[in-house]
Parts: C-alpha cells; structure tokens; sequence
C-alpha cells in the first residue's frame, strides 16, 4: 500500500510517493530497504506503481529489455503500449489476468502513473489511461492525499511543494504510508 501522487503547474510535473513496503501487518521501511522506492526513472519518463513489490522489478526488467521506447506523449500512445505489453505480462512474466469475474477485460494488476515532460497520466489495471490537467493520487494513501492535494492547489505555486503535502497527508493518516518521501520534478513542454 502507498501514497503516491503526481501534480502538475506552472510548467512543471512533480511524482512523489512514501517509501514504506507493507506484507499483511508486517512493515519494511525505508531505514531496512537497500530499494524503498516506488518509482522508475526510464530515458525521459518516471513510473510510480502501487501495490504489489513485484510490480516494480517486472516494470524495471520489462523497461530495460526495450531497445526503444515509444514516445508515451499521450492517452493513445500510452494505451496501445500497455495493450501490447499485457501479453508480454502474461507471457514471460506469469501475470495472473484474473481479477473480478464480471471485469470486461483481462486485468494488468497495476495501477501507476507515468510523468514526463509531456504531462501526468494514470494507468489503471484494464488498461484504463487517464491524463490529469492538475493532480491525482493512488494507493491507500489518496483519499487523504487528493483532499490535502485540493485544499492547497491554489495556494502554493510549486508543483513539488503540493505534491510533498498530498503525500505528507497520506503519510500522517494512513497506517500503510511512512516517511521519507521521495519525488522528482520534470519540466514540461509548451503544449
């Protein structure tokens, strides 16, 4: 479980996350982890995954084994990638699609976010893809994340800044989120 967030304003994008990794009621943080993040830095881009641990090894060797990345500058080109990557997923990976019977499609079992200069975007377990014009949380943490996220949007001007007190929410009110907090800013492209 996690709070993870990405915002954006001002010309700028910020991804930040906690860094606690929960099995069941067992807690590993930061201070025992050698790797506490929930984020990737890939070329241009940065991926933020909740969830299962797994997910961010399968993310980190599925990403290094690309020769090229496509440019993921959109909710299309974002989408197609993750419908090509499923089978890969399922292939090489053994990803167990099931989720819900009564889901219309095969699931991913991830929810994540993807920040780069071309802007914020979530992407959702059937492959649902999402572009954010401000902020957005996942995770356990996001209800209390999206409500400090909204309550300080027009009052803070760094886009960093509102993203560290959207997790600082999730870190202070939800059991599954602890401290550091870890973030990276990209700058953004004049659309």
């Amino acid at each position: 479980m996690s709070t993870l967030v990405v915002v954006k304003k001002n010309g700028v994008a910020c991804m930040a996350a906690d860094t606690l990794t929960c099995f069941g009621n067992k807690k590993l943080s930061a201070n025992y982890d050698v790797f506490p993040t929930k984020m990737l830095n890939v070329g241009d881009l940065y991926i933020g995954l909740v969830g299962s641990a797994a997910h961010n090894l399968v993310m980190e060797s599925l990403l290094s084994n690309k020769k090229k990345l496509p440019k993921l500058n959109s909710r299309m080109k974002i989408f197609e990638f993750f419908r090509k990557l499923h089978s890969q997923l399922k292939e090489d990976y053994f990803l167990n699609p099931k989720e819900d019977e009564e889901d219309p499609y095969e699931s991913t079992q991830m929810d994540l976010f993807i920040a780069n200069r071309y802007g914020i975007f979530g992407v959702f377990s059937l492959r649902e893809i999402f572009e954010y014009k401000q902020f957005w949380s996942i995770g356990s943490g996001s209800e209390f994340a999206l409500g400090a996220m909204y309550a300080a949007y027009d009052n803070f001007d760094s886009a960093e800044e509102i993203a560290k007190i959207g997790v600082k929410a999730g870190i202070e009110f939800d059991d599954s989120s602890a401290a550091p907090i870890e973030y990276y800013n990209i700058d953004l492209i004049d659309n």
